[in-house]
């Protein structure tokens, strides 16, 4: 959690100086947050079970293949562990946001830092995905410029989250 915390004040010192939003569009942002937490924690729990069927079917089907041709499996050990290793990721992530759901809605700091740790996560996973056959250098920037914003709205309404 030491880590958290001091993740927290360097990205707080970094965004303290980024154009501040009106207090009526944080009241927004506050009050829609529980809802976005729910309904994205969710959709990624479907998404996580849907890629994992996706992945263990391709394993499958190319472990046949490679019987019948005598050729190697399309997707190497290193391959795999990384696929498993995000899989695993997106359903912590949504994990946290279905935590963070309640203390949201009471507005509470808990609640606020549940959703900074899924950001936080959620750049260790653009990170990992750097190292997924056929994803790249730009699914990794695409999935940073959107963290960052991510923080951003985090940062603008912290206050509004009571300890």
């Amino acid at each position: 959690m030491e880590l958290v915390k001091k993740a927290e004040k360097t990205l707080g010192d970094l965004y303290k100086g980024a154009p501040k939003l009106a207090d009526k569009t944080k009241e927004s942002l506050v009050s829609i947050w529980p809802w976005l937490a729910l309904i994205f924690g969710v959709l990624q729990l479907f998404a996580a079970l849907t890629l994992f069927n996706l992945v263990r079917d391709v394993n499958r089907i190319s472990t046949v293949f490679g019987v019948y041709t005598g050729s190697v499996s399309v997707y190497s050990g290193t391959d795999k562990l990384f696929m498993y290793l995000g899989l695993a990721m997106l359903v912590v992530d949504a994990v946290i946001m279905l935590l963070a759901y309640p203390k949201l809605v009471k507005r509470q700091k808990s609640g606020w830092d549940l959703m900074f740790i899924g950001s936080l996560l959620n750049v260790l996973y653009a990170v990992v995905n750097l190292f997924i056959r056929g994803r790249g250098v730009g699914d990794f920037l695409v999935s940073l410029i959107g963290s960052a914003v991510g923080f951003y709205l985090l940062f603008q309404v912290r206050e509004k989250f009571k300890a």
